[in-house]
């Protein structure tokens, strides 16, 4: 653990040099983030690099490579030179890397939640979760003695059977986002490596740390040298991934313009590829809900993570009666605790950086511009000791409508818009109508009212009562028309669909050929 341990301290060091330019601190010198290829930690030869930075204070606390050409290369080279011995070794000994693996992330969820505030931002407790959601993955991921089972039909024809069988592709790639940057790795190279594939990893630039952390533990619970590496960059190495051809699948989280570029160039180069991108998510609340759960719950999805989800609750449609508890809405909002992730009692930290700030303040400008109502505006909060944060408190407009940009764009921060519509028909023509279909939540004490609104809405995810509907690891992640691209969604079984190809094997074995031998009375072991 001791090499582990040092790369959980270094990135977290401030050990730097640094000159002030804005709010933003920028380093002459400041610990690297390494590669991580055939099993080692390598330092980069690369001449661009990427200063990563805390959210909460804008200090510099690594410095993130642009890989070399010849470093991605050496990276699909060590995956290449696994595989055959990885993908033949026996599925018992996969799963028992996946036992000791999930143990490991146990025993440092601490340390990776420590890493994830410093480098993303979001609060502890919430960092937490984020482990513990891929950590979920990771434990399905010991069920693959079950999950890659194929089928068999005998006696298809006189003496003849056919079996089909799961096998893995090879070399697979990882494109993660910011927003989680543990759990969506954990979608990612665990499920990969346990169906027999070897694995190139892309973390988000603006927080690896997690991803390298997880690789080592990976190492440390058994997975050979090749078999998982990681690399870093930005669009040179989304490219390199896209055209590569040992990479035969890529699968992505991130935004829109990435996710579609990613599927349709990786598709052109005979890829399989999964994107799951944007997302509008829409929670409907009936009059007939209970109003002190409903508004707890609203509240915790939209303004969580400081927005900064791809099932954050992000629209509220209000039926009949209970736009009257938008004033309790806004007060339950204001109550919320903004301050550095690692600080007792922050209900919600800053954004990623001053240009998502940027983004997110000109999104609700618009929408006032437009004559949406600013219930609450957090733009201009100050949170004493980080003045240099990236910080916009719980924001809420109100009276949006469809046409407005605040309502057509994913804002990606702690904005609430909110609408008001009759009927429960008019809340579903309003979310069918939008592109995103990733998910989306009814509040609701009929079971008639959630039963048609399940039945109805065309959206990929759906939560009654629920408002982040993103199911455990024994089904898939479903996220449906514009917030995703591919045909096998991400881990349970789609997961597995995804990371394996079927062979068919039909045999003919006559019954006038049968040889005997003398019979074998020894125990029968499996080994």
């Amino acid at each position: 653990m001791a090499t582990l341990l040092r790369t959980t301290l270094q990135p977290l060091r401030t050990q730097a040099v640094l000159r002030i330019c804005g709010s933003r601190h920028y380093a002459s010198t400041a610990p690297t983030t390494k590669l991580f290829i055939n099993g080692q930690t390598v330092e980069s030869q690369a001449t661009e690099w990427i200063d990563v930075h805390n959210p909460a204070t804008n200090e510099v606390v690594t410095r993130v490579p642009k890989s070399t050409p010849a470093e991605m290369q050496a990276a699909v080279d060590a995956a290449k030179a696994a595989f055959p011995s990885w993908s033949e070794t026996t599925i018992l000994t996969r799963q028992q890397v996946m036992f000791k693996f999930q143990q490991l992330i146990k025993d440092n969820m601490a340390a990776l939640a420590k890493n994830i505030t410093t480098e993303q931002g979001k609060t502890l407790i919430d960092a937490e979760g984020d482990v513990l959601r891929g950590l979920q993955v990771v434990e399905h991921c010991c069920s693959i003695t079950s999950l890659q089972l194929g089928e068999t039909m005998a006696g298809i024809a006189k003496d003849m059977d056919t079996s089909t069988f799961r096998l893995p592709l090879g070399v697979v790639a990882g494109i993660t986002p910011f927003n989680f940057p543990a759990m969506i790795p954990l979608w990612m190279f665990p499920m990969a490596a346990v169906c027999g594939n070897t694995c190139i990893m892309k973390p988000s630039e603006r927080d690896p740390g997690a991803t390298m952390m997880l690789v080592e533990m990976a190492k440390e619970a058994g997975l050979p040298d090749g078999v998982v590496n990681v690399i870093h960059g930005q669009h040179d190495a989304v490219n390199f991934i896209c055209d590569n051809p040992d990479i035969r699948a890529i699968s992505f989280v991130g935004s829109d313009q990435a996710g579609q570029y990613i599927y349709e160039r990786g598709s052109k180069n005979g890829k399989r590829v999964q994107s799951n991108m944007g997302a509008k998510n829409h929670g409907v609340i009936m009059p007939d809900a209970n109003k002190e759960n409903t508004l707890n719950q609203l509240c915790g999805a939209a303004f969580g993570a400081a927005g900064q989800r791809c099932m954050a609750l992000s629209t509220a449609v209000f039926v009949g009666e209970a736009k009257e508890w938008i004033p309790e809405l806004i007060e339950r909002a204001k109550q919320l605790k903004v301050n550095a992730g690692d600080q007792p009692g922050a209900d919600l930290g800053p954004l990623i950086s001053p240009q998502a700030k940027q983004r997110v303040c000109e999104l609700v400008q618009s929408g006032v511009e437009q004559g949406a109502e600013l219930l609450l505006d957090g733009r201009d909060i100050k949170v004493p000791g980080y003045e240099n944060g990236n910080f916009v408190g719980p924001t809420v407009l109100h009276k949006v409508n469809p046409d407005m940009k605040c309502y057509e764009e994913e804002i990606f921060g702690p904005v609430l818009v909110s609408m008001e519509v009759d009927t429960l028909d008019d809340a579903l023509e309003v979310i069918n109508s939008n592109p995103y279909g990733n998910g989306t939540a009814i509040f609701t004490t009929n079971g008639a009212t959630a039963r048609k609104f399940t039945q109805a809405v065309d959206v990929g995810q759906v939560g009654v009562n629920v408002p982040i509907p993103v199911p455990l690891p024994m089904f898939s992640f479903t996220g449906s028309r514009g917030s995703f691209r591919g045909d096998s969604n991400f881990y349970g079984k789609s997961g597995i669909q995804f990371y394996t190809q079927i062979k068919t094997v039909t045999s003919l074995w006559k019954e006038s050929d049968v040889s005997h031998t003398r019979a074998a009375v020894a125990m029968p072991v499996q080994k």
